[in-house]
């Protein structure tokens, strides 16, 4: 299999696809490939890290650290998604932190070279803007789970969020979840998490199998 350029693994980013085969080109030259190993620091929170970061492969979290210590995680990133572009348009340093949660590729653009993309083509500049508009979005979404669901009821939609179709009406989450992990994303103690976990066990809501991927009967589980 021949190995893929530089210009192909940027065709494959949605906010690069408006760009002429010559405005590619140049981008192609400037990008630079990184590799970060798992439960590695891509960005951190509170430093500025002075450029955008295109994950090519791989999967990384979005967290946010009080001043306790106590993480929050607030989003999962793929293939496709991109870090960094607020610090770059307001020039403050990062208001959360994302670490890998397995090997992870990137592609690296400067701040000068992104600042030139948005100057250059209106369509990089829309794609950031729906971007930052969806982030938006989930974060107005988590906080109103938060004050308006009980436990149970945010536990049932982060297990919703994060599986796969399976066949109807069955989802499926084989990345990866510790209970940890949950009680991160809903604001609740592991001990609680582990308590509604057993519960929708129990109500055969979700069921676990041996390579611990996790089956949720999903309209049962989103109408409980």
């Amino acid at each position: 299999m021949a190995m893929l350029t530089t210009s192909d693994l940027l065709r494959r980013v949605p906010i690069f696809s408006g760009l002429t085969q010559a405005q590619m080109s140049h981008l192609s030259e400037t990008v630079v490939k990184q590799r970060f190993k798992r439960g590695a620091m891509i960005i951190e929170q509170g430093k500025k890290s002075g450029a955008l970061f295109i994950i090519l492969s791989g999967r990384a979290r979005v967290i946010m650290t009080d001043r306790r210590g106590k993480e929050v995680i607030l989003n999962t990133l793929g293939p496709g998604d991109y870090i960094g572009e607020m610090s770059l348009i307001d020039g403050k340093s990062h208001s959360a932190s994302v670490k890998t949660e397995i090997q992870t590729d990137v592609l690296v653009l400067s701040h000068a070279e992104f600042v030139r993309c948005l100057t250059e083509n209106q369509t990089i500049a829309v794609w950031i803007m729906k971007g930052l508009v969806q982030r938006l979005r989930k974060s107005s979404e988590k906080v109103s789970s938060l004050a308006l669901m009980d436990v149970y009821g945010r536990v049932a939609k982060v297990l919703v969020d994060a599986a796969q179709p399976k066949g109807e009406p069955d989802l499926m989450i084989c990345d990866k979840m510790t209970r940890q992990d949950i009680a991160k994303m809903v604001g609740a103690s592991r001990e609680m998490v582990s308590r509604v976990m057993r519960d929708f066990e129990d109500q055969g809501f979700i069921t676990t199998q041996e390579d611990g991927c996790i089956v949720l009967k999903e309209r049962r589980l989103a109408l409980r």
